[in-house]
């Protein structure tokens, strides 16, 4: 990546977990735990091993749950800072980010679901995209992984990753794959965000459209926790006693 590595990101927390109650219903989902870990603070180590300094978490269901949690941990990680977004309404992903721009700086910025899990592979993955960037081609670069490497997914994949390194549509394709909720995104991808509530896929194909999206495939492996069942799997296989 040309110049420096993100100093920035933004993690997503601010959905309801439905699809996780009874345990949701008194404790919002980034805050569950796998391993005996809180799901967000995988993201956070991704993001503090990458040393990024200024991370921002959006907030809404449970929100000040997840705020003293945060708190907690930029405390006993005193080099980064974690700012609040809070959301009187839901923004989805895109109106979420959107919100979150002025907090965000001027440069590429690293976002992450708070309900999924990273087992890097040869390298970080986060330093793999830093890695990958081109800002002149890019305003999008997203994590992508194999179905044989994701866990707690049974849905299809999203992408087929061409030649090129240009992600092409495949929503559902039993062959194409995932994308991880990882990603390094430009500012000016946002500007003509609307106001209000939308999901980054908006983004995502206006920049398929102009040929700067593009995509990276996560060589480790990949756990998305969005029910009891995936969270019990992620369980058995990240706990301590696990083998290896």
């Amino acid at each position: 990546m040309a110049g420096a590595a993100p100093s920035h990101a933004m993690v997503l927390a601010a959905g309801l977990g439905k699809r996780m109650r009874p345990a949701s219903d008194t404790l919002p989902k980034p805050l569950l735990s796998v391993a005996g870990k809180p799901l967000i603070d995988f993201a956070l180590d991704h993001l503090a091993a990458a040393a990024v300094r200024q991370v921002v978490v959006n907030t809404h269901y449970l929100g000040d749950l997840i705020a003293a949690h945060v708190e907690d941990y930029a405390a006993g990680h005193g080099d980064m800072m974690i700012q609040q977004s809070p959301e009187e309404i839901l923004l989805e992903t895109g109106g979420g980010v959107a919100h979150a721009l002025p907090h965000l700086g001027a440069d590429p910025f690293f976002v992450l679901n708070s309900d999924t899990i990273l087992r890097d592979g040869a390298a970080p993955a986060l330093a793999r995209l830093a890695a990958a960037w081109d800002g002149a081609r890019m305003d999008a670069l997203l994590l992508l992984c194999p179905p044989a490497r994701a866990v707690g997914h049974s849905r299809g994949g999203d992408f087929r990753l061409g030649e090129d390194g240009r992600p092409v549509r495949a929503i559902g394709a039993e062959d194409a794959q995932i994308f991880c909720g990882v990603q390094l995104l430009h500012p000016r991808l946002f500007r003509a965000a609307p106001n209000g509530a939308y999901s980054l896929n908006r983004h995502y194909d206006e920049a398929a459209g102009a040929g700067r999206l593009f995509a990276v495939e996560h060589d480790g492996w990949w756990y998305h926790v969005g029910t009891p069942e995936a969270l019990a799997e992620a369980e058995r296989q990240l706990a301590p006693s696990a083998a290896p």
